[in-house]
Parts: C-alpha cells; sequence; structure tokens
C-alpha cells in the first residue's frame, strides 16, 4: 500500500466520495452532514490523501487547515487542523488502510507544529467504527470546535499533537 497527496477530482475518488457522501445523507439527517464533496476538497486550506495497491483506490483522507494564522501573525502555523473524508473502500476494510491514512494526517498535522487535530462523525452505530478507530489513536470528546455548533447527531473529538514535535517548542527545547 502506498499512500500519497492525490487530487480528489480523480473518477474513483470521485465516486468513493460520492459513496461517502450517499452513506452520510442516508443515515444522518440532511442538516448534520458536514462532509465535503470532491470540488470542496480541491481548498488551498486542503490537503487530500489517497491510498492504493499499485493502481487500486483503497481509501481517503484529508487534512483541513483551521484557525488559520491572520495577517498580523506571519510566520506563525496554523493552530488547528481538522480531518475530513475519512473513507476506506467496501474491500479494502479490516486491512489497517484507515489506521494507515490517519497516522499520514496525524504526521503532516505534527510537521505542521498543530498542537491537536480534531474531527466530526455521527452518533449513529454506522459510525462507531470510526469512533473506535479515532480513540484507539488518543481522540477524546471534546466540545464543537471551528463553525460547529452542538448537535445531537455529532460526535465531536480531539487529539493533542506532543508539544515536542512544534517548531515553537523545539526553539524552546535548547533555551
Amino acid at each position: 500500500m502506498h499512500i500519497t497527496t492525490e487530487s480528489p477530482g480523480r473518477d474513483d475518488v470521485r465516486r468513493l466520495l460520492d459513496e461517502h457522501l450517499t452513506d452520510m445523507f442516508a443515515t444522518s439527517p440532511a442538516d448534520s452532514v458536514h462532509a465535503l464533496d470532491h470540488s470542496a476538497l480541491l481548498a488551498p486550506t486542503i490537503t487530500f490523501w489517497t491510498a492504493r495497491d499499485d493502481d487500486t483506490l483503497l481509501g481517503c483522507a484529508a487534512l483541513s487547515e483551521l484557525d488559520p494564522p491572520t495577517s498580523q501573525e506571519p510566520g506563525t502555523p496554523a493552530r488547528h487542523g481538522e480531518i475530513k473524508s475519512m473513507r476506506t473502500t467496501a474491500p479494502a476494510r479490516g486491512r489497517g488502510v484507515a489506521s494507515a491514512l490517519l497516522r499520514t494526517v496525524l504526521t503532516e498535522a505534527e510537521r505542521r507544529g498543530y498542537p491537536r487535530v480534531s474531527l466530526e462523525t455521527g452518533t449513529q452505530d454506522f459510525f462507531a467504527p470510526a469512533r473506535r478507530l479515532y480513540t484507539r489513536h488518543g481522540f477524546t470528546p471534546c466540545d464543537p470546535f471551528g463553525s460547529y455548533v452542538p448537535d445531537p447527531h455529532s460526535v465531536f473529538m480531539t487529539l493533542e499533537l506532543p508539544a515536542a514535535l512544534r517548531p515553537a517548542a523545539a526553539g524552546r527545547a535548547g533555551s
């Protein structure tokens, strides 16, 4: 399996994202669906990855930059990242694809110096495997973040990233 950044506009990726959106709307009320379509995933604040075996798509994930630095803070990293569009193809489930994608996203968030990464997922049984995955990787429940509001159909989770890996902390370590 190899994981690389890729355009969400590629045909097989679009089909997987369309399947994801179809499942989200079939499982949750429309105003509680926060999944992004392929065009929204093209935003400059989003990095998108796919996992593949040769050319066979196994899954995808994205990292959205939240709380970007203001113009008064040039050179300051964003203060928060959000995981979006985590999806594994049906044949690839149970093979560690989601964990590998999640590790890739978290490694990039650490490299960028984000203090934390958060996500929103559903409360329904359909989302139980996702909640277990995130819990296994250290995510804990949190309040709504960013533009989210309390929603009985949403679970919000966050992971504080190791301070030692952040650029500002590395500079203080030698002081």
